[in-house]
């Protein structure tokens, strides 16, 4: 597939960094003498969990938000999500002065749903199981004539995400690879646009469990795979299926996606916080997981770019993983 005819572009992002630029954090990259010792590689973390909301989410959300019509605004905006992007999205949305309603699971995180509620948003429960997130957003949509946000599957919301791929190309010009996590694909599409826009040679990988491997088997298959509500750690990935758009890019840019389990998940979230002193919410932990795990097939050396995608860990979860030895 030609890179024109894909959904989102390297402009794309440029514009859209455009847009963050004194709104988003450009989040700092962290080194480590001790993972570099473990994995052979020199690792650079992109921290995005000390993004504005916590996540990288927010400059999906800003970078929508902010091209919406005036009267738009004034309809207000509906989103889905178990928590990041509905913390960005309500965030986004304070700033720009927008009605946001979020349609939540009943078991999102709890740090996420207060947040959520923090920045101001009317918050709608479904149950993850049994009912659909977008039907029921579509029909607040209907009803109140606000606008969908998608949490992924949306060239604007991808471009955005993308600038956390852009930036640590820029931090650290000459890596050999890109590696981020996949729940719905935003991050990793974004990020492949933006680091194939700057280095057509390097490598990029998405990471998700074993649990909730969607991608992988997508990626084997050559079409969206759609799987069971998966029982994951890591609920930024509890998601059934890729996304239309973000796997026309993930198909035409990225090399492989990568597995990790549960335990190295929980492995890693120890690991960076203890050894780095760098709070990762497990699916941010999934990309470092897999680097320190072993799973990269990379020359000695190697520059490898991590991105730690979100720190918004529930306490008890956060002390459940630390106690578990």
């Amino acid at each position: 597939m030609a890179e024109n005819k894909l959904p989102i572009s390297f402009e794309d992002v440029l514009r859209a960094e455009e847009r963050l630029a004194g709104v988003a954090h450009r989040t700092p990259v962290f080194t480590s003498r001790t993972v570099d010792e473990l994995t052979g590689y020199r690792v650079f973390f992109k921290a995005e969990n000390m993004q504005r909301a916590g996540a990288f989410k927010f400059r999906g959300a800003y970078n929508t938000l902010s091209q919406l019509s005036a009267d738009e605004r004034k309809r207000g905006v509906v989103a889905y999500s178990s928590g990041n992007h509905a913390q960005g999205v309500a965030y986004a949305a304070k700033l720009l002065g927008i009605p946001a309603t979020i349609v939540m699971p009943t078991d999102a995180p709890q740090s996420k749903l207060a947040a959520t509620r923090g920045y101001g948003a009317n918050v709608i429960f479904h149950d993850r199981q049994t009912e659909d997130r977008a039907e029921i957003a579509a029909e607040i949509a209907r009803k109140t004539s606000a606008v969908i946000i998608p949490p992924f599957d949306h060239p604007h919301i991808m471009a955005g995400q993308g600038t956390a791929g852009l930036e640590l190309m820029q931090d650290v010009p000459g890596l050999d690879a890109l590696i981020t996590p996949v729940g719905g694909g935003g991050l990793l599409s974004g990020c492949a646009t933006a680091a194939k826009g700057i280095n057509s040679k390097i490598r990029v990988f998405g990471v998700e469990t074993e649990r909730s491997n969607d991608w992988w088997q997508s990626v084997r298959a050559g079409e969206r795979i759609k799987i069971d509500p998966p029982n994951t750690i890591a609920d930024g990935m509890r998601t059934q299926q890729p996304g239309v758009l973000t796997f026309q890019v993930v198909q035409s840019l990225v090399e492989d996606i990568l597995l990790v389990s549960e335990q190295e998940v929980t492995t890693a979230v120890k690991f960076l916080l203890m050894r780095l002193k760098i709070l990762a919410e497990p699916t941010g932990a999934v990309a470092p997981a897999a680097v320190l795990s072993g799973k990269l097939n990379a020359p000695a050396g190697a520059k490898i770019g991590v991105v730690i995608s979100g720190g918004n860990v529930d306490a008890a979860v956060l002390a459940e993983i630390l106690r578990d030895e």
